[in-house]
């Protein structure tokens, strides 16, 4: 069964408005779980249908969409980032604030977006797949960008391994490297998004 969203799923701007305040704080909730920072400055935000439910109705809302098609154009976008049973989805972030560190770093971690690691606890190591579209308007040879969209794919035996636990995420890159253990509530979170169930 497939998780992606359709214009069913998104409410005219009017209704969002009687709703927003309470997905919001659901969304917070959830994101909490889901946003995981490794190291100094790489943050992901594991994705979800809800999490691209709330992305997309705060972009309608925002920019005051109202027709079908504008909403379908962000559909088409966020739909590739909604994992589906077996796979996971994330957003990778590298969370610099100066010009100065900006201009020192970016440069240094080309190649970031493939560099990131599941590791779990039979030594499998899992190394993510960019999003192929926003890989092709992101990536240069010379500088990377602050923002990247990955994925990871595990067999059926993957994802045992991942709920036997635990699962460390890591960042391997020669210029970086970082990993950090995911908390339980993360684990399960993560889980749900890797079963048919989620």
């Amino acid at each position: 069964m497939t998780r992606s969203l359709t214009l069913d799923d998104i409410v005219d701007n009017a209704a969002y408005e009687d709703e927003r305040d309470e997905f919001r704080t659901r969304i917070i909730a959830l994101k909490k779980r889901r946003r995981i920072g490794v190291g100094e400055f790489v943050t992901l935000v594991f994705e979800n249908r809800e999490t691209m439910r709330f992305q997309i109705q705060e972009m309608a809302r925002v920019e005051r969409m109202d027709s079908d098609a504008a909403i379908e154009g962000e559909l088409a976008v966020y739909n590739k980032l909604i994992p589906e049973p077996g796979s996971l989805s994330a957003t990778l972030f590298i969370e610099l604030t100066s010009d100065e560190d900006l201009r020192s770093w970016l440069p240094k971690l080309v190649g970031i977006e493939k560099s990131i690691e599941l590791r779990l606890s039979d030594g499998t190591v899992i190394v993510d797949i960019p999003e192929a579209d926003h890989e092709a308007q992101l990536t240069r040879e010379e500088i990377t960008a602050s923002v990247h969209y990955i994925g990871f794919v595990l067999t059926e035996s993957e994802v045992e391994a991942f709920a036997a636990g635990p699962v460390e995420l890591a960042v391997n890159h020669s210029e970086y490297q970082a990993s950090v253990t995911l908390g339980g509530e993360t684990t399960a979170d993560l889980l749900a998004d890797l079963r048919a169930d989620g």
